[in-house]
């Protein structure tokens, strides 16, 4: 190889090092991690695609680290005139190019993550990076409330015992990566660990290096665009995979941890196996919210499948467990149950790999696991017949219908083991499984069903036209409120076959009758989004009686927008003051509040305090009735949805508000980032198992009258400003949809509801996510920190004093602490020069006012932000993140400018570019040239459209935040 093809090797590894100069901490192996992972992957490239190509890539990587280091718009320049004089094959290939060296660079990051714990846990030191705050190690959290907390062990246990965490997967489409590809990166990021484990011998260091190759080529090689949009089977069973993959052997591995922390403090006792710490929900082919493409087939269809995979799962186990119980010392109980089945099965059942015979008496706990293994079987089978052809010859009485009967020969089989001085092997695998059936049930999750008030208000008002006693819809809420109480009270039917039905109205019908149909165990809540009135809620009572809802699903409603928030409490004391609905009720109530529509209807700042207020109302008048309320979290990922870190989430939510059952969402791209692999998926059930039953023992501060007044008032200016931009300014949705990505987003066929709920209309009817994605995208994140600045200055400005306030809130107050850190961290990954550069190229020169003054904004509300927090520089207090972000600049810049250039080309046909000639080099296999074939029916020129959604995959991959 020529010297300066050397030079140019090693020129990317020292640009690295420019970039980010120094080590973190001693066990700072990132660089290291991602030097490697970037070499590979441009040696495959240069064999892929020659050696034009890979110079091409580190041009635009070195172009970029100027611009980041002198944030030059003519750099930009520079670079977007590079890049458009790339031929459509070239183009494909540069832009997938950064979008897999992101997720390398992320893959990194994750294997150093891991590696920094280990080596925290193996010292026992958990001072560092204000760890208290951002990580809970369920340990040091009984450690802490024992030893600081002086509350006692007995008193932690309990709690413990009586706490339940929710986490609910659902479907949003945030997740722009495809699940054929998050599988090899899970492999990369195996070998990647492996590589620099410590007694690691040369041969098996060049194996894992060639597998490292291998799996690196395999990712470039795969299609990342998905070429048709999911369906909601699609989704469920891609949510499912991580049971298969992580929590299922997940959940008996960190209850097992659980029951060693608890000796630390003295605990002697196991957490008792149906203790409902964990408990997982669904609402993937649930939630129809907007999405018709989820009908009641297709609910009814995600059950089914849910509850095939369940019984496969504990079927592909139970054989195991039958070769561990082979003892023939037993209590008599169990030993007249054994010679009971025995006696009745007589014949030998071939279609069994192992345990095929009969087995003999003599081997008991066997007797007693082949009939569970039978009825698993039979379960199965019963379920995949109804699942294929809608019936089935197997019996249901063979098979097991409810948990108990399930858990039963499980428990007699461990209370006979315990009775005979053989605990410690019923504490084995026995107890494990145990605790998976109590967990995962034999549906393996729970399916939530949201739809949206207006859809059950249309039934009604079909049902009262019929009837000939008027309009549903033109009654006020005290008439709907008395008709439906009185039909609730009574037992006449409302409706028969004769009643008039539109799609609609048939569709919600038929919803109910699924649930009506199938076992009750596979549902959990009814949600009604958009919810305002209690009537709202006695609908959706009422239609679940007319269905034959024999075990009725528990009514959820759910509050998002500003309004809504306010007006909620006064709602569920109106519900709570009807005597029908208290005795429906039991003395439960779940209400669940929307992060993202609040956010997208007020600004984050205003959002978020008139969802902490809002809960600290509903459970008052929770608290009047005697009713515990259990709040329901809808946050998502990106911070303009309410995501964030997991511990400070929890940790910063008003007093009172938790006390030890906590239900939340976890959305799309965040089910990866919690489940993709076993540590994750174990630091996922550990933060939230840890933060739940701290809140609940060490409840936070509640703020001071004066912080909340200040509050208030910021919160009103905040709205204001945010509104006065994004609904009142004639155009503001003009300027959206020029200067971001937003138009172009539904071709990335992430998900498979649209983007918005109905088709025509302004910011009010997009929905939230493409709204985030949007500005994500440009890294302007408008809807994050619009609001605060105008807030700051007014406040600081009516009395200098208050500065010294915000700090101390800052300083004093982890909910308002937490609201400023996100946005800090946003601030970070955002950057208004690129946001410029969209404006530049794609806002026409009569709106470029509108961006101006937001860049202005931008940077006034970034200054006032830093002086509140009391920084000099943003993330000076979090070197790791600050070092991460800044490893990742580059390449999203180089994608940033890739994709402003695209939309020109898309949106301006004039747009006029010079074409270099074709780089990648032409084998008989032509490969660039290959990739524009993949996307035939493009309306755009070729190439452009893929170009566009591989900048869109990688920079989402970049910010780690979709929507």
């Amino acid at each position: 190889m020529a010297p300066n093809n050397l030079e140019k090797m090693a020129s990317i590894d020292a640009q690295m090092r420019l970039l980010v100069p120094g080590k973190v901490s001693e066990d700072d192996k990132l660089i290291e991690y991602d030097a490697l992972l970037l070499d590979r992957f441009l040696d495959i490239l240069q064999d892929v695609h020659g050696e034009d190509i890979r110079e091409m890539v580190q041009e635009c990587y070195e172009r970029s680290g100027e611009y980041e280091g002198k944030n030059d718009p003519c750099k930009l320049e520079e670079l977007g005139n590079v890049l458009t004089s790339l031929d459509p094959g070239d183009s494909i290939v540069v832009a997938s190019s950064f979008s897999h060296m992101l997720n390398l660079a992320n893959l990194a990051e994750e294997v150093q993550i891991a590696y920094r714990r280990r080596n925290k846990i193996k010292r026992g030191n958990f001072s560092d990076e204000n760890n208290a705050t951002t990580e809970s190690d369920i340990e040091e959290t009984f450690k802490r409330l024992v030893y600081q907390l002086k509350k006692s062990p007995a008193e932690v246990f309990d709690a413990l015992k009586n706490q339940t965490v929710d986490l609910v997967l659902t479907a949003h489409p945030t997740q722009s990566v495809r699940r054929s590809l998050l599988q090899k990166h899970a492999r990369i990021r195996n070998c990647l660990s492996q590589l620099y484990g410590k007694d690691i011998t040369p041969d098996e260091k060049q194996e894992l290096d060639e597998a490292l190759l291998r799996e690196i080529q395999a990712a470039f090689r795969t299609d990342e665009i998905r070429r048709t949009p999911p369906t909601p089977q699609d989704e469920m069973r891609a949510g499912m995979s991580y049971f298969h993959e992580t929590i299922w052997k997940g959940v008996p591995k960190f209850l097992r941890r659980i029951d060693t922390a608890l000796k630390s403090i003295g605990i002697n006792e196991r957490v008792p196996y149906n203790a409902p710490l964990i408990q997982f929900s669904s609402w993937m082919g649930g939630d129809r919210d907007g999405n018709p493409r989820v009908t009641p087939e297709v609910t009814r269809d995600v059950c089914l499948l849910a509850r095939m995979m369940a019984a496969n799962l504990y079927y592909s186990q139970i054989e195991d467990l039958m070769f561990e119980l082979s003892m023939w010392r037993c209590s008599d109980e169990l030993r007249a149950r054994a010679l009971q089945l025995h006696s009745a099965s007589k014949k030998d059942a071939k279609h069994y790999i192992e345990f095929w015979k009969q087995i003999p008496p003599n081997e008991p706990f066997r007797v007693i696991l082949g009939d569970v293994r039978d009825k698993l079987y039979n379960t199965r089978e019963r379920t995949r017949q109804l699942l294929s052809n809608g019936i089935s010859d197997i019996p249901e009485e063979v098979t097991f219908t409810n948990v108990d009967e399930f858990l039963e020969p499980l428990e007699l089989c461990y209370r006979s083991l315990c009775s005979t001085g053989d605990q410690p092997i019923a504490d084995g695998s026995l107890l494990d499984f145990m605790r998976q059936v109590s967990t995962f049930g034999l549906s393996l999750v729970r399916l939530d069903i949201r739809q949206e008030s207006d859809r059950h208000t249309d039934v009604v008002d079909a049902i009262t036209r019929h009837l000939g006693i008027g309009s549903y819809k033109e009654w006020s809420e005290e008439q709907r409120q008395a008709w439906l109480l009185s039909e609730l009270q009574g037992k006449r039917p409302l409706f028969g076959p004769d009643l008039p039905k539109t799609d609609e109205v048939r569709d919600v019908l038929d919803t109910f009758h699924v649930i009506s149909e199938l076992p009750a165990d596979n549902f959990g809540a009814y949600i009604i989004s958009m919810a305002t009135a209690a009537s709202d809620v006695l609908v959706v009572e009422l239609l679940q009686r007319e269905c034959h809802v024999k075990k009725p699903l528990r009514v959820v409603p759910l509050f998002e927008k500003l309004a809504d928030l306010e007006a909620a409490p006064a709602a569920l004391a109106r519900l709570f003051s009807i005597n029908w609905y208290r005795n429906r009720i039991d003395g439960k109530q779940e209400v669940m509040i929307g992060y993202s529509d609040s956010g997208k209807d007020a600004g984050r700042l205003s959002a978020a305090w008139a969802l902490y207020k809002a809960q600290e109302d509903l459970i008052k008048v929770a608290k009047e009735f005697g009713v515990k309320l259990t709040m329901f979290h809808g946050r998502g990922g990106t911070v303009g949805r309410g995501g964030g870190p997991t511990h400070l989430a929890i940790l910063s939510q008003p007093p009172d508000t938790i006390h030890g059952s906590f239900r939340v969402t976890v959305q799309g791209e965040v089910i990866e980032q919690s489940f993709g692999e076993e540590h994750l998926c174990f630091r996922t059930l550990q933060r939230f198992t840890a933060a739940t039953l701290e809140h609940g023992m060490r409840p936070p501060v509640a703020p001071k009258p004066e912080w909340r007044a200040l509050l208030d008032e910021m919160a009103v200016v905040a709205t204001k400003e945010y509104r006065s931009i994004v609904f009142q300014n004639p155009r503001f949705v003009e300027y959206f949809r020029s200067a971001t990505p937003e138009l172009e987003y539904g071709r990335m066929n992430i998900g498979s509801r649209p983007s918005k709920r109905k088709p025509s209309g302004g910011i009010e009817s997009l929905r939230a996510i493409p709204w985030i994605f949007a500005w994500t995208q440009t890294r302007f994140h408008l809807p994050v920190w619009l609001g605060f600045g105008g807030a700051f200055k007014h406040v600081m400005e009516k009395d200098i004093r208050n500065l010294h306030m915000l700090q101390q809130m800052y300083n004093e107050w982890p909910f308002f602490r937490v609201t400023i850190d996100l946005v800090e961290m946003v601030f970070a990954k955002g950057d208004p020069g690129i946001a410029a550069l969209y404006d530049k190229l794609l806002v026409s020169d009569d709106l470029w006012a509108i961006g101006e003054q937001l860049r202005a904004n931008y940077g006034e509300t970034k200054d006032l932000l830093l002086q509140v927090a009391g920084h000099k520089d943003l993330l000076e207090g979090d070197p790791y993140l600050k070092q991460r972000l800044r490893l990742r600049d580059s390449y999203i810049t180089t994608l940033n400018v890739c994709q402003a250039y695209t939309l020109k080309r898309i949106r301006d046909p004039n747009f006029h570019v010079n074409l270099r000639p074709h780089l990648s080099k032409e084998s008989s296999t032509k490969p660039a040239a290959e990739l524009v074939k993949l996307n035939p029916t493009s309306e755009y020129a070729p190439g452009l459209e893929d170009t566009l959604i591989l900048t869109m995959k990688g920079i989402a991959a970049g910010m780690q935040n979709t929507g």
